[in-house]
């Protein structure tokens, strides 16, 4: 099945980052590209704008048939509202793409992602989106696995996309070759914390753990002794909580599964509404 389209695609992880590269690859066959990433690693963004009048530069890399690239000094959904506001408008991508990500989106860290955030800008617009992420931080990870596999859930999700106000599909790859996943399942975002995220800076351990180095991050600067500053880290250890359901995405991703999480930004928590009515919270003023 091939399915002729517009298609943006962006990450958080920035335009270089061999995720997003190959995304592209696979998205190439399903029609005309348009890639605006952020200049510099912005995990942990969520649904952050750049507003109140903030600069934000803006570079156009690259166009051929098909495809065209730029890159934005901005958060992953402002590199999506750009490209609705400034490169499509007055039409839209036909679906928003956000990935590959370096690193799980799911449980709890969907919360934080700004690869989340990038496909929750698109659903606000009503367009089908799509955040991708392998459980793997190397800057070398091995996306394999999605290129064998995310080609049919691509084609099943556009082939009756639902356009429902804030619906997008977090879909999360296990650290596994193809042949040894289990499946596919369907799922929920589970439930889980960090505890002791706040660790004394290293500067090396970007080097260590074969990460992105933090140039790419857009760090140009290192502690200095003399300026008397504590600095740290968030690289806590991540822990599922305990009543959170044994087919819960996370869960699930560890033993082996690729994971789709239908997700809405409708979070209005529906049985509070009922329980507030039934205690007498509605009146009548006048």
């Amino acid at each position: 099945m091939q399915l002729i389209m517009k298609i943006l695609v962006t990450n958080d992880d920035g335009y270089n980052s061999l995720g997003i590269k190959t995304l592209v690859n696979i998205l190439r066959p399903y029609g005309e590209l348009t890639i605006v990433a952020p200049k510099y690693h912005q995990s942990g963004m969520s649904m952050a704008v750049n507003l109140g009048h903030k600069p934000m530069a803006v570079k156009k890399l690259s166009e051929t048939e098909g495809e065209r690239w730029w890159y934005m000094d901005a958060t992953p959904s402002s590199c999506v509202k750009y490209a609705i506001d400034n490169i499509y408008f007055p039409e839209k991508p036909d679906v928003v793409v956000s990935g590959i990500n370096h690193g799980i989106n799911a449980g709890s860290c969907a919360l934080y992602s700004g690869t989340i955030g990038a496909a929750s800008e698109a659903a606000i617009a009503r367009i089908p989106s799509i955040a991708v992420s392998l459980d793997d931080f190397r800057k070398d990870a091995d996306f394999s696995n999605i290129e064998a596999l995310f080609p049919d859930i691509f084609e099943k999700i556009l082939s009756n996309p639902d356009r429902r106000y804030g619906l997008l599909y977090n879909i999360n790859f296990p650290k596994l070759p193809a042949d040894r996943i289990k499946g596919v399942r369907v799922t929920h975002l589970g439930r889980m914390h960090w505890d002791k995220e706040f660790q004394p800076f290293d500067p090396d351990i970007y080097e260590k753990k074969g990460l992105r180095p933090l140039e790419d991050l857009g760090v140009t600067w290192r502690p200095l002794p003399e300026d008397g500053e504590e600095v740290f880290a968030m690289v806590g250890d991540m822990v599922n909580d305990p009543d959170t359901p044994e087919d819960s995405d996370q869960i699930l991703l560890k033993e082996g599964w690729v994971v789709i999480t239908p997700q809405n930004l409708d979070n209005t928590d529906v049985a509070e509404i009922q329980r507030l009515r039934a205690l007498g919270f509605d009146k009548d003023f006048r």
